[in-house]
């Protein structure tokens, strides 16, 4: 099986590194189903950017700490496309105060979608994915920072990367790679909200090459995990320039 006959589910996939990533599939053949939690018009913008392009994709609502949501996405998949081969885990949702300071409803909210959602889509990706497929979760480089006001985000994507870990060992034998990707700050809608400039400079120059991330760079790591790179599995890759 090639690229171009491959089927991907992206969730988060329809703005910032989520879109990226759909795109960059696309643009490799793969045909992209792209679940978002809200913004049908985004989704909507990226579907038609993809097909505009040459590529084929969908956007489904879904919120992915709902399993039977999520049950549901990967039906219309398997219906419309024949089965799934990458499955892209790219949503979630920040907050950021001081652990004395958290909002325990907002920690709440970040542990729904980022711990239980990864778990959702793992789950109905373990049991869907066809032999040669991969899975690959969106992590973060800041959890080695240590950085104040993060511990609540940082929290939950050490669970994503526990969840990654553990689900290459238990596909033994299925040919399924499974891995997390963890990028650094990266010039996005959700970086720069609340952020003022010299914050901004100062997180762009933490790496050698002294600038941020682009949602592309994100994306060309994915695209290798999605296709060829088949030889890396269960592990945490830190995409961030050199940060840490």
């Amino acid at each position: 099986m090639t690229k171009k006959d491959r089927v991907a589910i992206v969730t988060g996939g329809s703005r910032g590194i989520g879109r990226a990533i759909s795109e960059r599939l696309a643009a490799d053949g793969q045909t992209v189903v792209i679940a978002y939690a809200s913004n049908a018009v985004e989704a909507n913008k990226t579907v038609q950017s993809i097909v505009k392009n040459g590529g084929k994709a969908i956007a489904i609502k879904t919120d992915i700490s709902d399993e039977v949501a999520v049950s549901k996405l990967f039906d219309i998949a398997e219906k419309n496309f024949g089965g799934v081969d990458v499955v892209v885990n790219s949503a979630g949702i920040m907050g950021l105060n001081t652990i004395a300071n958290f909002d325990l409803n907002k920690l709440d909210q970040i542990i729904r979608t980022n711990i239980r959602g990864t778990f959702v889509i793992d789950q109905q990706a373990a049991r869907r994915v066809r032999s040669g497929g991969a899975i690959i979760n969106l992590s973060t480089s800041v959890k080695k920072l240590a950085l104040p006001t993060y511990a609540a985000y940082s929290a939950s994507k050490g669970a994503v990367d526990a969840i990654s870990l553990v689900l290459a060992k238990e596909l033994r034998g299925r040919d399924i790679t499974v891995n997390a990707v963890a990028p650094g700050p990266t010039a996005t809608e959700l970086f720069f909200e609340g952020k003022d400039e010299e914050t901004i400079d100062r997180m762009a120059k933490m790496n050698p090459i002294e600038r941020l991330g682009k949602p592309e760079d994100i994306a060309e790591v994915v695209s290798f995990l999605a296709g060829p790179g088949r030889w890396i599995n269960g592990q945490t890759i830190y995409v961030n320039g050199g940060m840490v």
